[in-house]
């Protein structure tokens, strides 16, 4: 479920570029404050695909449309993207504990409205306001590494906490349908509340205050660090890498299933079976950015993970042109992409919430809104085209790969911090 900054070249040690350092928790400490970034990252992933294959039963259960059950997936996923425009500078301004709390009780009493929910249209409102408490986790975890930690050591720790909660997509659909099964698509909701009240207690009783930068000392309007993040061309140009790559996978989501099932005449139990070796994939690449980033760097990282997400779009693609295309050079050359993923996108997510160290909240929640929506809209756009176009996923996970690429070589030697070699 994230660098050189203007205006910083005017001092030689570049000394803004440094992490706001508060004290400093013992490892220990560290431990536990890890454990309770993974609960409260993970709670808004685990909303969205633990929901999942309850909603054609909607239809009949609450007498809806096809159209309007969607809408409790498409809202949530675009109120999760705006909401991250909101919570990060919300947080520069006044802090990332009461934010965050704020943003977990809110999903707590969304939660509940969906599990009592009448109507769909209800249902569909209370997962919007849902989604906005959800996404609360997911930018201000991030910001909260990067205000504890430099460039690659937080790359590293982002990495860990992400193959984490990256489990959150494999599990949550299983969980979702058998409680869906046996009980009701409601059931969801009471396990998702009652995992957002473990969340916020682990948030309230173990996460301190980070930002040490927060109200009028700051002197930052929300305008006004949008403005200089948009002027920063690394910061652009790792937004790009981030975005691009989380489009080669959400155009494998739009377009698998169909690819998989019309397309190669596989069943869903097989795309469900196949999908397992793309999650273990995306874990390696965490696994491996949290044991390698601190000690090679973010920008030999970003590379390594860069050249490894072509390669496997590259075999996808010509397997496909050369009409060689089966389950195995499609779902493995995938993996392989979800390898080189979890290796970048730890470390280009680091790397631009080091873009400017005055707006960590704000690059958090701008970054992952502009992730969210380009890969939203190579997730609609291959779903729309695919009944015409079944190759269509092909092409945009292999062109993305490629623009995710091109996109850091182009800011490749653009003004970094200093821990970034």
């Amino acid at each position: 479920m994230i660098a050189g900054v203007n205006g910083l070249m005017t001092s030689p040690q570049n000394v803004h570029n440094q992490p706001i350092q508060p004290p400093q928790p013992q490892r220990k400490s560290n431990a536990l404050i890890y454990a309770a970034l993974i609960a409260v990252s993970a709670i808004g992933p685990l909303a969205l695909n633990m929901f999942m294959p309850s909603i054609p039963g909607l239809v009949t259960d609450l007498n809806t449309t096809a159209g309007m059950a969607q809408l409790t997936l498409t809202l949530y996923l675009i109120g999760t993207a705006v909401s991250q425009l909101v919570y990060g500078p919300l947080s520069d301004r006044f802090g990332r504990r009461p934010i965050l709390l704020g943003g977990l009780v809110i999903f707590i009493f969304a939660t509940i409205v969906c599990a009592y929910a009448p109507t769909i249209e209800i249902l569909v409102a209370a997962r919007l306001l849902q989604s906005f408490g959800g996404a609360a986790g997911m930018v201000l975890s991030r910001a909260i590494i990067r205000d504890l930690h430099e460039e690659r050591a937080a790359a590293s720790v982002i990495g860990y906490i992400t193959m984490a909660w990256a489990l959150a997509p494999m599990v949550a659909p299983v969980i979702g349908g058998y409680l869906d099964q046996y009980y009701s698509w409601r059931a969801s909701f009471w396990l998702l509340t009652a995992l957002g009240l473990f969340a916020l207690a682990l948030a309230a009783l173990l996460l301190p205050e980070t930002n040490q930068t927060t109200g009028a000392k700051s002197g930052e309007s929300r305008l006004s660090a949008y403005q200089r993040l948009f002027t920063n061309k690394r910061f652009i140009g790792l937004v790009a890498t981030l975005s691009f790559s989380t489009a080669v996978f959400f155009s494998f989501l739009g377009g698998a299933p169909f690819l998989t099932i019309n397309y190669l005449g596989l069943t869903t139990l097989d795309y469900g079976t196949w999908y397992i070796i793309i999650s273990l994939g995306y874990v390696a690449g965490n696994f491996i950015a949290g044991r390698m980033s601190q000690k090679l760097g973010t920008n030999t990282m970003i590379v390594g993970g860069m050249v490894i997400s072509i390669a496997g779009a590259t075999l996808a693609f010509v397997a496909a042109m050369s009409g060689q295309l089966n389950a195995a050079l499609f779902f493995y050359p995938m993996a392989i992409i979800a390898l080189g993923n979890g290796i970048t996108l730890p470390n280009a997510m680091s790397a631009t919430l080091s873009a400017d160290p005055k707006a960590i909240g704000s690059a958090a929640g701008l970054a992952g809104f502009i992730q969210s929506m380009v890969g939203a809209t190579a997730a609609q756009i291959v779903g729309i085209a695919q009944t015409t176009t079944p190759l269509i996923v092909i092409w945009f996970m292999f062109f993305g790969a490629i623009l995710a690429g091109l996109s850091y070589w182009l800011i490749r030697r653009e003004p970094s911090t200093p821990d970034t070699p």
